[in-house]
């Protein structure tokens, strides 16, 4: 068995696929109906839309299968990825890449395969539309034409998912796409029993930045809070503006004591921006609401209103204080 190679640019690949936020998301049917389209049209028992990660192919969509990943190392996907146009196996047990591999020899028995590379608009190739048969076959150039248009419309829906879920002005997931993770990943910490933080912040000065300074510099302030964030924390967190000044990060799978290095790893790149910024300072209040694993989770609202009462509370208290320094 040949397992795929890396491509050159897999560090941006990688990238350009964790900003779509797709990985591990919940079935759509906007993405299984092109896989059951393509499962009719071409006649074959198992149509993927399959996302190659690091270490696994994930599927986003499955027509005649039910697994949601498997190694990359593998995979046929993974090969598909290495070139622009379709990758055809006529015949698996006939080539030498695939002919004792686990996925060929064992169930799911592949022995025909056709997977269309999906490329995203800065042009990485991020997984495949892929057709799927127990039996060699062959395919015509006008069928394969017709694979990669379906492969299109896959590419404008992964797309679409990422601009209908990024705030424009920060690049960080906007109150849509903060939800829809955040409840996916909220299932899969009650599954496995992961402790979970909501945090939520506050820039506690914006206002007075936009009314002396302008908007202009109000906008740079949440530009630069924002990838203060995202140098803080782990590609595996979820970040997102949820409109204004406010800013909210889901942390799964750690302690408290990563949440508190955490905050001071924010609290440290906030004060080396003000030491450097002159026009205006950062300033910020954070409220959060944590679960341990195995306690009983609460649905995102509930985690949101606690962190957001505890937000309150330390504005509320931060304000007694300067009130009493000024007295």
């Amino acid at each position: 068995m040949q397992a795929p190679a890396i491509p050159r640019n897999e560090q941006q690949r990688m990238n350009a696929l964790r900003s779509l936020h797709v990985l591990d998301t919940l079935p759509e049917e906007r993405f299984d109906r092109i896989t059951r389209i393509a499962s009719r049209l071409f006649d074959v028992p198992v149509a993927l839309v399959s996302l190659v990660d690091d270490e696994r192919q994930w599927f986003k969509s499955t027509c005649g299968i039910d697994v949601e990943q498997t190694p990359r190392e593998i995979s046929f996907c993974g090969h598909a990825i290495l070139n622009d146009e379709i990758l055809l196996v006529k015949d698996a047990l006939e080539d030498a890449r695939f002919q004792d591999n686990p996925l060929v020899v064992k169930d799911p028995n592949i022995r025909f395969y056709a997977g269309c590379p999906l490329r995203l608009p800065e042009g990485e190739k991020v997984g495949t539309l892929c057709l799927i048969d127990k039996e060699p076959r062959t395919m015509s150039d006008e069928e394969q034409q017709l694979l990669r248009d379906l492969a299109a419309v896959v590419q404008q829906e992964l797309a679409m998912h990422r601009t209908s879920t990024i705030d424009e002005l920060t690049g960080l997931e906007n109150l849509r796409g903060f939800k829809l993770l955040c409840e996916d990943r909220l299932r899969l910490c009650q599954r496995l029993g992961s402790p979970v933080s909501l945090a939520i912040f506050d820039l506690v000065n914006f206002k007075a930045i936009n009314e002396q300074l302008g908007h202009q510099e109000g906008d740079f302030a949440l530009r630069s809070f924002a990838q203060i964030l995202r140098e803080s924390l782990r590609n595996s967190d979820v970040i997102a503006r949820l409109g204004g000044d406010e800013f909210a990060v889901l942390l799964s799978g750690m302690d408290q004591q990563y949440m508190t290095e955490t905050l001071a790893r924010i609290e440290y790149r906030v004060r080396t921006f003000n030491r450097s910024h002159r026009k205006h300072q950062l300033d910020f209040a954070v409220g959060i609401s944590s679960v341990e694993g195995g306690q009983d989770y609460p649905d995102l609202a509930t985690l949101h209103r606690r962190a957001d009462t505890n937000l309150r509370q330390q504005i509320h208290n931060s304000q007694l204080q300067d009130g009493r320094k000024g007295a």
